[in-house]
């Protein structure tokens, strides 16, 4: 989407139709308008923010555990860890913590070949989580990548945390 004031309008509709942009969609452009109105609310503001500071307490608690967070810290929802210095490389770590119901990507390390994980904060924070189930989350997922906490143990761990936050509530 393309947002302009009124003088660049006429230029902006110029170049993107008929060419790059088809007939109208009626369906997205009312999904946009009901996130856009989303957007506009101070609940969202609200929620934004808690997203923001949950992954900060995030990445502060899993450098805490010892992994190595890429960016030092975020300013965003997401975090991308290396958890090298628990003897894990990202691929293999995934795969550990997917086994333990904890679910999250992998990605690129701005340093050589390595593999990181990558995390976000958006649905957890969606579900009502705060700093408290960071925290909880970011020990969870160390346990389970230095071989402390076993994949039933952790599943069982993961099962009570979410079940405390159903995305669906009643």
């Amino acid at each position: 989407m393309i947002l302009c004031r009124a003088e660049l309008a006429e230029r902006v509709d110029r170049a993107v139709f008929p060419f790059t942009q088809g007939g109208a969609q009626m369906h997205t452009i009312a999904a946009k308008a009901v996130a856009f109105g989303e957007a506009a609310t101070s609940a969202f503001a609200t929620y934004a923010h808690q997203v923001v500071a949950n992954a900060r307490v995030l990445a502060a608690r899993l450098a805490a555990e010892g992994l190595v967070v890429t960016t030092g810290g975020t300013d965003t929802h997401l975090i991308t860890a290396d958890p090298a210095p628990l003897g894990v490389d990202g691929r293999t770590a995934r795969g550990r913590l997917a086994a333990a119901g904890l679910v999250l990507d992998c990605c690129a390390l701005p340093h050589g070949d390595a593999r990181g994980l990558r995390l976000g904060t958006a649905a957890i924070t969606t579900q009502g989580m705060g700093e408290a189930e960071m925290a909880r989350i970011a020990e969870l997922l160390a346990g389970v990548l230095r071989g402390v906490t076993g994949t039933a143990r952790a599943r069982e761990d993961v099962r009570e945390l979410a079940g405390g936050f159903p995305p669906y509530p009643a």
